[in-house]
């Protein structure tokens, strides 16, 4: 018994259990997208953060890494129990073709498990939808909670894709962003600037309100 999973946010650079194998690779179909809400790693239920999930796109490629897990069902179990509290605020998984760099026309595996999101506000609570680059760039410079800012895990992203060679337009165009509300150099160290409305009250104006309770027993992970 075997499985692999798909990682595209911080699993990229950040798995947290144990595997046997890493492959870099890309999926079919789907885009990287910070439209869900993460209110127990990267935020909280008042003040939540923006993370990545997938959106169904024909024609696009979301890069990222695949990871086996095999040794016996008590290994795997393991390894699953960790990734579903991990990945709590997806409400589904998804079985996905994976492909290989330079190997485009078959995939190299089949049946990869992917956590995924329903698009939907209604069904899914943790669900943020879009919203315009200024506006999520001022959330995640603000939003923070127990595994750290919103922020450093945008900037871990934006370095992860660029160590695998698959940067993401997406993803530099957001941190770029996020740099700018924050008023920092190219490197990331911040310098001296107020981040003007960026206050509770002010922020609060601009996401959507969520009826969220935090996990019962809590988790420090990354998301």
């Amino acid at each position: 018994m075997v499985f692999w999973v798909f990682g595209y946010g911080s699993l990229v650079w950040n798995p947290g259990f144990e595997y046997n194998e890493k492959v870099i690779g890309f999926i079919k179909d789907y885009r990287r997208v910070f439209d869900l809400a993460c209110i127990d790693h990267r935020g909280t239920p008042e003040s939540p953060a923006r993370t990545c999930t997938l959106e169904n796109v024909e024609g696009a490629i979301c890069w990222g890494a695949a990871y086996c897990v095999r040794g016996g069902p008590e290994r795997e179990r393991l390894a699953m129990e960790y990734l579903e509290r991990r990945e709590c605020e997806y409400d589904k998984k998804t079985l996905v073709d994976f492909y290989k760099e330079g190997e485009p026309s078959e995939p190299a595996l089949t049946g990869v498990i992917v956590f995924t999101s329903t698009p939907d506000k209604v069904s899914n609570k943790y669900y943020l939808g879009p919203a315009p680059l200024e506006e999520m760039a001022r959330q995640i410079a603000t939003a923070h909670g127990p595994c750290g800012n919103n922020r450093d895990y945008l900037f871990s992203l934006e370095r992860a894709m660029f160590a695998i060679g698959h940067e993401d337009d997406t993803v530099i165009e957001l941190a770029k962003e996020v740099r700018r509300v924050l008023g920092t150099k190219g490197n990331g160290i911040p310098v001296e600037k107020k981040i003007s409305g960026s206050s509770p009250a002010a922020l609060k104006s601009h996401m959507p309100a969520l009826q969220l309770r935090s996990l019962q027993e809590a988790v420090v992970m990354d998301s």
